[in-house]
């Protein structure tokens, strides 16, 4: 799965690789990016700026708001009920330039360490790695989007979710979710899944819908890299960049 990830770059930088403008003049550099929170993406509805939506699809005909899909399975996300509208109409590219992934410490070998169970900075007996391309490039994750509003006749949904407040619509819940496929040889030491890396020559091809789930295999491993990093990661609370430094392990 993808329950984490990074964009550690500037806005302009941001700009320029994925030549979309982005849409307020507050971005910052992101260690920790978590669902829940509003996130920049491209959707093929505005493919040339930048829009944040929450993480954690909610599918236009849900009841309500809870319950977020984080991530979407490669293999059916042209069948699930949760994500067949949103892949056929609704897809954005998803940046980052590394994502995390959660690795058990007790027993067993991994990215070439022992990570012994001792160690104090495991947490529960679970260690997170960084994965990354060496050059730190950014890239394009696969994604859908969707548009929830709730039902005229609800009552006492919270504003945050895009609710009523005196039997008013305060307007529609945009979300996402990350799609994923079969890992890597790298990856898959670490997790059974991994998010879908497009290359920048698909990512268009992607977003418009003139491909489809041939562009939905795993990215090759050369190139590519995972390391080990402080357990403060699993706070999502925590955002600094000390958290994409690399740690020894034991």
């Amino acid at each position: 799965m993808c329950g984490r990830y990074t964009l550690t770059v500037d806005g302009d930088d941001l700009e320029a690789r994925f030549d979309a403008r982005l849409s307020d003049s507050g971005f910052e550099p992101r260690y920790n990016m978590a669902p829940g929170q509003e996130l920049p993406v491209i959707t093929n509805e505005e493919p040339e700026a930048f829009r944040r939506l929450e993480w954690g699809l909610i599918p236009s005909w849900a009841d309500d708001d809870s319950g977020g899909l984080i991530n979407a399975r490669a293999e059916s996300v042209d069948e699930k009920p949760s994500f067949r509208e949103a892949y056929e109409r609704r897809r954005c590219l998803v940046p980052a330039d590394g994502f995390y992934e959660w690795v058990e410490t007790d027993g067993g070998e991994g990215i070439g360490d022992s990570r012994s169970s001792s160690d104090p900075r495991s947490d529960g007996g679970k260690r997170p790695y960084r994965v990354t391309f060496e050059d730190e490039r950014v890239f394009a994750m696969a994604g859908l989007w969707e548009r929830w509003e709730p039902d005229a006749t609800q009552t006492g949904l919270d504003s945050f979710g895009g609710g009523l407040e005196g039997g008013t619509e305060t307007g529609p819940l945009e979300t996402f979710t990350i799609v994923t496929t079969e890992p890597n040889d790298l990856v898959a030491d670490l997790h059974h899944r991994m998010a879908v890396i497009l290359d920048p020559d698909d990512e268009q091809r992607w977003l418009s819908g003139e491909a489809g789930r041939e562009l939905l295999e795993p990215r090759a491993a050369e190139g590519m890299t995972a390391y080990p990093v402080s357990t403060a990661v699993n706070d999502p609370a925590t955002d600094e960049p000390s958290l994409v430094d690399p740690v020894e392990t034991a």
